[in-house]
């Protein structure tokens, strides 16, 4: 849940919509009022969206999944990159590339290819090919580092979206509702909050209220995984503990069974225990000076 106050909201200015001849008639049940000819968002439904968000988010990042954050207008891209790289989760703060979803596997060749470029500019055979040609793999390269440099470490498809203006980002929302990947958005009163999953009625147009809904949402992203990481050290924990308790018994196994080896003497191709050895020895007699001897047949008492 985000731990955050109508106070920290209002400074951050989150509450500020859109002139009322630009709204969106859906958002109707997240204005609180209009003010100067702007709508005021309401808050209170700011603060219980923001928390069902936080807490869904939370979830998938504890089950090790990946969210693609995708932010490219001027005021949200600095920001967001700046923030959703502590939390080494993927981003888009440049052009959407049209079908960085649904054409994924055209996507990774790119990548593949950008990675092999890069790997080439470190070879000294690099050095002897033209000028011409170097400068020409370096722009290509300095191009796709711009364009999918940020999605590198995305290997399948992310399981959530993050968007920052949906009326900006409507290829990228069009693409995962192809897909059903669950999308969560911050919408301002000039959007359709029905087009996504999870929206955050919000002002998208201020740095200062989109910094403070990031930090938000990349702070419950990284409670997820530390919940993630403590899981897996108690399992592994477990699983030693276990271990260890397998290398006592099987211990305890080897001491019984030489025990018992002990205790049994090879009469010819047989095994027979001492104990019914013993009992088949004829019995003794207490001899002369204490030695015991046994008995022999015809001896009195």
């Amino acid at each position: 849940m985000a731990n955050v106050t109508h106070q920290e909201l209002l400074e951050a200015g989150v509450h500020y919509g859109h002139l009322r001849k630009k709204w969106n008639p859906s958002m109707a049940p997240y204005i609180f009022m209009e003010k100067n000819g702007i709508h005021i968002i309401d808050l209170n439904k700011t603060i219980a969206k923001l928390n069902e968000a936080t807490s869904a988010l939370k979830q998938i990042a504890k089950s090790g999944k990946k969210i693609l954050f995708v932010a490219t207008k001027k005021q949200a891209k600095d920001v967001v990159a700046e923030k959703v790289k502590e939390v080494n989760m993927p981003y888009i703060t440049e052009r959407w590339l049209g079908g960085t979803l649904t054409n994924f596997h055209t996507i990774r060749k790119s990548i593949r290819k950008m990675t092999s470029m890069d790997k080439m500019k470190t070879d000294p055979a690099f050095l002897s090919i033209s000028k011409r040609e170097r400068l020409q793999i370096q722009r290509q390269t300095e191009k796709m580092q711009k364009m999918l440099g940020s999605i590198t470490d995305l290997t399948r498809l992310p399981a959530a979206l993050f968007i920052v203006d949906i009326n900006k980002e409507h290829i990228a929302i069009q693409e995962a509702k192809r897909l059903n990947i669950p999308t969560f958005a911050v919408v301002d009163t000039n959007s359709d909050p029905n087009k996504v999953d999870f929206p955050i009625p919000a002002n998208d147009d201020a740095t200062k209220a989109i910094l403070l809904l990031i930090t938000k949402i990349t702070e419950s992203i990284q409670e997820g995984l530390s919940e993630r990481k403590l899981d897996k050290e108690k399992v592994v924990d477990k699983k030693e503990d276990a271990e260890v308790e397998d290398d006592v018994e099987s211990i305890e196994k080897k001491l019984r069974k030489f025990e018992d080896e002990k205790e049994e003497v090879v009469i010819g191709s047989k095994k027979v225990s001492t104990a019914k050895v013993a009992e088949k020895l004829p019995a003794t007699k207490r001899g002369v000076g204490g030695k015991r001897t046994p008995y022999k047949s015809g001896d009195k008492n």
